[in-house]
């Protein structure tokens, strides 16, 4: 019995140490000169959270908010001895209503406060050659014989006659964003299958470029008919550049990932 009081002794000694040890360390860190700046700097770096904005069926992606990671910052500046907000470490704060928890809602927009825009062509292989020979960040519309072997733009399966085929080629190919373009013939399709849905009223053909290029804004979805000529696509690739809006993946304009 002794031999027991003796080992519970030594145990009881143990985790009070080493209760002590981290209240001590602990104590030490919070009196650490970067990690005072970092608990002071905190408030000017963080942001709130963005709720996403819903309208009956519709709905417009919000922004994580911004919060910093005391811990991972301070180790991450303590090897330099030094605070430097570079070296800050943010952890995401999901909005109270987010996109995640909404996917049975259209995408129509991307988010209003990033000066983004994002293009999806119906299949042409003009317009994606072009967009590919510039570079120009780019969604297309694809179906099993215009599947396109190239990491340069991204893929949207719109082949509702054979769709699974069309997915472990995307998948297969590490291509998969979950993209829909949601009409009423296949928006239920493409829930079940926890797709993004997206559509948009922006949809350019050649007799309407001028309307369409002066309603780009922030966040616009626009949806390039195959017909379209190449001459009317530059008008609203340039239209954006002139207005500051940079054209991105569909993937990214819908994200509400804070990127800092």
């Amino acid at each position: 019995m002794k031999q027991i009081y003796k080992y519970f002794g030594i145990i009881v000694i143990m985790v009070f140490s080493f209760y002590y040890t981290d209240k001590i360390a602990l104590m030490v860190q919070s009196n650490n000169p970067i990690m005072k700046q970092i608990n002071q700097e905190k408030e000017k770096h963080e942001e709130k959270s963005v709720n996403a904005i819903i309208n009956e069926d519709k709905i417009i992606p919000g922004k994580n908010g911004l919060t910093i990671n005391v811990e991972k910052s301070f180790s991450a500046m303590k090897s330099f001895n030094a605070f430097n907000s570079y070296y800050l470490i943010y952890d995401q704060v999901k909005p109270d209503i987010s996109l995640n928890d909404n996917k049975d809602k259209i995408i129509t927009n991307g988010n209003l406060s990033n000066k983004n825009i994002s293009i999806i062509l119906e299949y042409n292989e003009k317009n994606v050659k072009y967009l590919e020979n510039y570079n120009i960040k780019g969604d297309v519309l694809i179906k099993k014989d215009n599947f396109l072997n190239t990491n340069k733009l991204e893929m949207i399966n719109n082949d509702f006659e054979n769709y699974n085929e069309v997915e472990i080629l995307l998948n297969r190919s590490k291509l998969n964003n979950n993209l829909c373009l949601a009409i009423e013939d296949n928006k239920d399709f493409c829930q079940k299958r926890n797709k993004y849905l997206i559509n948009s009223e922006l949809v350019l053909s050649n007799d309407n470029v001028f309307k369409i290029k002066n309603s780009l804004k922030n966040g616009s979805i626009v949806i390039v008919n195959e017909d379209t000529n190449i001459s009317n696509l530059e008008i609203i690739l340039n239209q954006a550049k002139f207005k500051g809006l940079n054209v991105v993946y569909l993937s990214k304009l819908i994200s509400e990932e804070n990127i800092k």
